[in-house]
């Protein structure tokens, strides 16, 4: 849903005073909008419906109204509210009131747009800023343009901006090309550039101009008359912004050494702190565009290496730098300096390391024919390994100053090494994605007489998860199915699953009953994985990895799984099931009776010998068995679980009648909703329903 005019009133007079009023009587129209991007369109439709109600009761005063004001009025309403929810972020309260004078003569239309942040000021460009073109305020020169007056009213706990539409004595904007004639019960408007092929001539025989017998008509002409007038004036007033713009400011070496002098020492710190957190290497460079530009430099530009460029630069097989953000402090020239900055990129030698080159200044991308500016470029290298290139630019006769330079040579080694951070960083999320892929299955089988649901969200979505899943046939009609849990995470989980996962499999079709599988199983887990994770383990604090203790013992991994069988056979299918540690696998009825169809057993890779045994039942239509880790079971809010009280079993028996995909979207979202923060373990649910 839009943002929709919650009231609308027309009156004599308003229960209180508008922030711009004159004396005399004068119809009135207030709505509220809220804060949205939809609220300037909103805003259009309702003063141009309050607009033709006035028009429609053919009061005294409301002859003005024709299409030139409307169109006139629609652009101020929208510029003044695009304005306020933009800057102040605030619900919005829309009023307009037609004045009357004291002699009754019609008075000017007024638009005031109020919001609830009186503290902070409406962006105009009148204050002159230190360097580029501003980037605000462009739409309030179009409001002052088409208004007689405009201003802004303080009152406590609300911002009032307001602009008063003068009309001329002859009931028309001034300037206004449009008209509007009554005769008798009928409306005819025509004016100049109005489809007359279409229209119905009038009783003078006026060519270009419809006629109306009723109000309905008139209202649907002047909707439609309005919408192109409001486009035609969007247009305009973007011609007029562009038109009015200031040339761009030129700098001295007083201007330098002022911000020199007031803001060096704070930029590098500041600039330091804003790119350290940055995880992808074109939002560093974007940052750079926003750091350099205006403060030290009219526009900048930087390309980054491919890393294969990097990696195959000696066997000249490098693709070359892509140019990865340009950034102008006039937006309207950033096109045009990018496609000069693409057709000659810069070139500097390879014996630079961070020091300034000047390179070529992009020929008249950046102003009239002869326009000349100075422009550098700065290698940007990280631990040997050139990664790009920056260059800025500043117009004029004045170049960069030494300080300058400096500056920004610091900056461009903070730059190379945030770009640097973030590949690395980008390296590390593509191996554990591929690593996490080769954890769980490719695909999960479809078991003849089974429908299968499965949920699967892990808490770190870039590195492997502690749970793992998998339903693979294994032979002579037998389907298998698992539900695990690693203690532990990251590397050493991942390497216990790698092991576990391929072992059942195995295990499985070699044709190990349920229980069996889970013995061997175990016995390799004390065998094997605790080795394998402590040689992770190791490796990582060889590496220097962070996190990990100096204490490089025996670093025993427990599993908790559940394992199970399905054989189909003629009505149903059969389930020979084992938990180990894990979870109980919960069975729902078709009459929505839940039971726990396993035992509690030992973890895996604890106690040899632990002897596990397995359950069997039957599945029959209808009947659905949901397995979880527990990421669903301990979900926490406050000092409270998700499973307390036997809450999934009560969760999975509101789900009677559903069918599996639906039973596990709605415990997963109701283990979501549990808690008000984020799940803070690795969620895996399982969902099988006979049919």
């Amino acid at each position: 849903m839009g943002a929709i005019p919650t009231q609308r009133e027309s009156m004599a007079r308003a229960p209180d005073a508008p922030a711009n009023h004159r004396a005399g009587q004068e119809l009135m129209a207030r709505t509220s909008l809220a804060g949205t991007p939809l609220a300037p369109g909103a805003a259009r439709r309702f003063l141009h419906g309050a607009l033709a109600d006035w028009a429609q009761l053919a009061l005294p005063g409301t002859e003005i109204i024709d299409d030139r004001l409307t169109e006139d009025a629609l652009v101020v309403v929208s510029e003044l509210v695009t304005n306020a929810v933009v800057h102040a972020g605030t619900d919005v309260e829309l009023l307009c009131h037609l004045e009357g004078r004291a002699d009754g003569a019609p008075g000017p239309l007024v638009v005031e747009v109020s919001d609830q942040h009186p503290s902070r000021g409406v962006c105009d460009d009148s204050i002159q800023r230190p360097y580029g073109t501003p980037e605000y305020g462009r739409g309030l020169r179009l409001v002052a343009a088409l208004s007689e007056a405009w201003g802004i009213t303080y009152r406590p706990g609300i911002k009032t901006v307001w602009a008063r539409l003068l009309v001329d004595a002859g009931g028309r904007c001034d300037g206004g090309a449009g008209s509007t004639r009554a005769s008798g019960g009928e409306a005819t408007v025509g004016g100049e550039g109005m489809p007359g092929g279409d229209g119905i001539p009038d009783d003078n025989g006026i060519p270009g101009a419809r006629r109306f017998s009723d109000a309905e008509g008139r209202a649907a002409y002047a909707a439609e008359q309005a919408e192109q007038a409001l486009e035609r004036g969007l247009r305009a007033g973007e011609t007029l912004a562009h038109e009015m713009l200031p040339p761009e400011p030129r700098r001295n070496a007083q201007q330098d050494l002022d911000w020199l002098n007031r803001g060096a020492l704070s930029f590098l710190a500041e600039a330091s702190d804003l790119l350290a957190g940055q995880l992808d290497e074109d939002l560093v460079a974007a940052l750079a565009g926003q750091l350099l530009v205006p403060r030290l430099a009219d526009w900048c530009a930087v390309w980054l290496e491919d890393e294969a460029t990097d990696r195959m630069g000696g066997l000249g097989l490098a693709l070359g730098p892509r140019l990865a953000r340009v950034w102008h402090g006039s937006e309207n020239r950033i096109e045009d300096l990018r496609r000069a900055l693409e057709k000659d990129p810069p070139r500097l030698p390879d014996a630079v390391r961070s020091r300034a080159v000047p390179v070529p200044w992009p020929g008249e991308a950046l102003g009239a024919p002869g326009a000349s500016g100075a422009a550098l470029g700065y290698r940007l290298i990280a631990g040997g390994r050139p990664l790009g290139t920056l260059v800025i630019g500043r117009a004029g006769r004045i170049g960069f100053p030494d300080e300058i330079t400096g500056l920004v040579e610091d900056l461009s080694r903070r730059i190379a090494l945030a770009i640097g951070a973030a590949r690395q960083y980008a390296r590390q999320a593509t191996i554990s994605r591929v690593l996490q892929r080769g954890l769980l299955p490719g695909a999960v089988a479809e078991i003849p007489g089974v429908r299968s649901a499965l949920v699967y969200e892990p808490l770190d979505k870039g590195g492997p998860s502690g749970d793992f899943y998998d339903l693979f046939p294994a032979g002579d009609g037998r389907w298998c199915f698992t539900v695990g849990d690693v203690q532990g995470k990251g590397p050493e989980a991942a390497v216990v699953i790698g092991l576990a996962r391929p072992w059942l499999r195995l295990l499985a079709r070699e044709g190990y009953d349920v229980a069996d599988v889970l013995d061997r199983l175990n016995q390799l887990l004390l065998d094997d994985a605790t080795e394998a994770a402590d040689a992770a383990a190791r490796a990582l604090v060889a590496a220097g990895a962070p996190g990990l203790g100096a204490d490089l013992g025996p670093q025993t991994r427990f599993l908790s799984l559940l394992y199970g069988e399905l054989v189909p056979f003629d009505g149903g299918v059969r389930c020979t099931i084992a938990s180990a540690g894990h979870p109980l696998p919960l069975l729902l009825g078709p009459d929505g009776d839940v039971r726990e169809v396993a035992r509690p057993q030992t973890l895996l890779g604890v106690v040899e010998d632990a002897g596990y045994t397995s359950e069997t039942f039957e599945l029959y239509p209808g009947d659905t068995m949901l397995c979880v880790t527990d990421g669903v079971t301990e979900r926490r809010s406050g000092p409270r679980q998700f499973d307390d009280d036997d809450g999934l079993a009560k969760a999975l028996a509101g789900c009677a009648g559903l069918s599996a995909e639906l039973i596990a979207e709605r415990i997963r979202r109701l283990v979501h909703e549990f808690g008000s923060r984020p799940p803070e373990d690795d969620m895996a649910l399982l969902v099988l329903q006979a049919e």
